[in-house]
């Protein structure tokens, strides 16, 4: 049986990985978390594969770093876990911005990948 606690288990260790690389600022390590086919949307206009993701990511300030709060799991397959998140993002000059963001993660023969889209609270 898929229960949350596994469901969130499953999420964590690809939310873990991304959020360290996003609070340390290396665009490649937050892009290799994510599929070749991965389709991502920050809060700009969405991108395919972890080229876009690098560069979305390399476009924000040093300094900026991540919280997420899992909030909702649902498994879509044996092998698909969905995640609803509300992750706060801070900066050194401007005030904390909270986004929700749907991340889809399945394994792959390197591990756990996901895609992801962020949507700005209103």
């Amino acid at each position: 049986m898929n229960s949350t606690a596994e469901n969130e288990e499953i999420l964590r260790r690809v939310l873990d990985r991304w959020n360290a690389a996003v609070d340390a600022h290396e665009p490649q390590h937050v892009a290799a978390e994510f599929t070749a086919d991965a389709i991502f949307q920050g809060l700009h206009p969405y991108t395919v594969g972890p080229q876009g993701v690098a560069d979305y990511y390399d476009s924000q300030p040093p300094g900026m770093t991540a919280a997420y709060r899992i909030l909702e799991t649902r498994r879509l397959a044996d092998d698909l876990v969905l995640g609803y998140l509300s992750v706060d993002f801070s900066f050194t000059d401007r005030p904390t911005l909270t986004v929700y963001l749907s991340v889809l993660v399945k394994p792959t023969p390197d591990g756990l990948l996901a895609a992801a889209r962020a949507h700005r609270a209103a």
